[in-house]
């Protein structure tokens, strides 16, 4: 059976372009989005889906947030990064923070199909000529961060997101439609989770960590 996978990105002919690349090893069965809100919203809709080629800057995805909050909320679906960023320290990041891939946008469409095999045979996909510098870069920092962050539920995921924006209990608790009790309770977990003394060290960190400096 197909693998149905969907092309996350806001330039329509480089969705199209990518769509041509993959259809050989994945099929027809492709779906679109054009920003991180749809995106999220056509995995609500079609739980099938395995794979998602995620553009780092699309709208509604600030760094590696979006691929954090996919491995975060969809832990068994396989994140392809598709970006303009060639930086080797960029890509050692999006790896340890879970991506299956990093496929630069100026990768020739042969690679990414080839990509796409590794990654479905359980691989870790990187350009060739990077994958020297990208083994080097290796960072215990943000591995250990990764780590961390997995053992977040969906909802501390999202408190942890809140607290790094700067939103106060009240706030968090408004916006997520619970009481402040239960975000207190959120917030107590993810700081023992992520090993912080407080809300402002883990936004902080989170800001520093997410960022694609």
């Amino acid at each position: 059976m197909p693998t149905k996978a969907i092309v996350a990105d806001d330039h329509p002919l480089f969705r199209l372009a990518l769509k041509q690349a993959i259809v050989g090893m994945l099929g027809e069965n492709i779906l679109e989005s054009a920003s991180f809100d749809e995106t999220l919203l056509a995995l609500e809709s079609h739980p099938d889906i395995e794979v998602v080629f995620l553009d780092l800057k699309m709208p509604g995805n600030e760094g590696l947030t979006g691929l954090t909050t996919l491995r975060n909320k969809y832990p068994d679906i396989l994140v392809v990064i598709v970006s303009a960023e060639e930086s080797p320290a960029l890509v050692r990041k999006a790896i340890d923070f879970g991506a299956s891939a990093y496929v630069p946008k100026s990768t020739p469409l042969p690679e990414i199909s080839d990509a796409v095999r590794d990654i479905l045979e359980g691989h870790i996909w990187v350009p060739t000529d990077m994958a020297k510098q990208v083994e080097q870069l290796n960072s215990q920092n943000d591995k250990d961060f990764a780590s961390k962050l997995e053992q977040l539920t969906p909802h501390q995921y999202k408190v942890l997101k809140m607290m790094a924006d700067g939103l106060l209990n009240k706030q968090i608790a408004y916006e997520l439609d619970v009481s402040e009790s239960t975000i207190k309770q959120h917030v107590s977990a993810v700081l023992h989770k992520l090993e912080f003394n407080n809300r402002t060290q883990a936004g902080v960190m989170y800001k520093q960590i997410m960022n694609l400096e």
